[in-house]
C-alpha cells in the first residue's frame, strides 16, 4: 500500500476537519480528492505529509508512520502545497539545487526535471520574474527533485494558461506510472483527465470512493456525483 489512514482523526478548538478517515491506496495510482472548501483536504495533506500530527488514529505512507517516522516519510513524499512558497529572490536553477541539497539529492536529474516541466527558457531567471503559471512549475518541480515514491499535489494547476495545463496533465500522468499520485482540486475535468480513482470528502468524512471508470458519457456523471456526495 502507498497511503493507508486508521481512523485518522483532528480538531482545530470544536471544529472537526477530520471524522475517522479511513483510506487505502494503492501503488501507481493517481487519485482526485474533492471536496468543498473546508471540507479537511488540506488537513489530510498535512497529516499524510507530516506538518501536523492528527489528534487519533494514525497514517502510514509506504508503511511508514507519518508521526513517528515523520523524518523517513518526507523523504519520500514529494509535496506541492496550494500556496506554493517559494523563495523569489533566487534564480530557479539555484531554487532547485537548494532543494535538492535539503534532501542530499544529486544534481543529476535536475535539468532532466526542469525540461519535463517546461522551465528550461526561464531556468536561468529569478523566480520573481516568472507569470504565475511558471511559478507553479517550479513548485512541481522542486516536489520531484529527490525522486519520491509519493508526489502529494494541492491544486497543482492553478494559475496555468491552456496549453500549460495539457502540458502539466500529460507530466502528472507519466509520472503515475510509477508513482502514487494524491491530487486536491476543484476542476471535475481535472480529475477526469488524470484520475484513476476518487475520493469524496464532505466536513472530515470520506462518503464516497470510486473508480473513474463509473464517471463518463452515458453515465453519471462525475460534477452530479460530487453533489450528490456533498451536499
Amino acid at each position: 500500500m502507498a497511503i493507508f489512514t486508521k481512523d485518522l482523526s483532528k480538531k482545530y478548538g470544536d471544529q472537526v476537519a477530520l471524522d475517522k478517515v479511513n483510506i487505502d491506496l494503492k501503488k501507481g495510482k493517481i487519485i482526485g480528492l474533492l471536496g468543498p472548501n473546508g471540507a479537511g483536504k488540506s488537513t489530510l495533506m498535512k497529516i499524510l505529509t507530516g506538518f501536523i500530527p492528527a489528534d487519533s488514529g494514525y497514517a502510514k505512507v509506504c508503511d511508514l508512520d507519518c508521526l513517528s517516522q515523520s523524518l523517513q516519510v518526507r523523504k519520500i513524499i514529494g509535496y506541492l502545497p496550494e500556496n506554493n512558497p517559494l523563495y523569489e529572490e533566487m534564480f530557479v536553477i539555484e531554487f532547485l539545487k537548494f532543494v535538492a541539497d535539503l534532501f542530499h539529492a544529486s544534481y543529476d536529474s535536475i535539468d532532466k526535471i526542469i525540461n519535463q516541466v517546461g522551465l528550461t527558457d526561464e531556468s536561468h531567471k529569478k523566480i520573481h520574474q516568472l507569470s504565475k503559471g511558471y511559478k507553479q512549475r517550479v513548485g512541481l518541480a522542486s516536489s520531484l527533485i529527490h525522486n519520491p515514491d509519493v508526489l502529494i499535489l494541492d491544486e497543482p494547476t492553478t494559475g496555468l494558461d491552456p496549453n500549460q495545463l495539457i502540458e502539466i496533465r500529460k507530466l502528472i500522468r507519466t509520472i503515475g506510472e510509477n508513482k502514487t499520485v494524491l491530487l486536491s482540486t476543484h476542476i471535475m475535468q481535472e480529475v477526469e483527465a488524470l484520475c484513476d480513482q476518487v475520493i469524496f470528502i464532505q466536513k472530515g468524512k470520506i462518503v464516497r470512493e470510486a473508480s473513474i471508470k463509473e464517471f463518463g458519457a452515458n453515465k453519471e456523471s462525475l460534477e452530479e456525483a460530487f453533489r450528490k456526495a456533498t451536499k
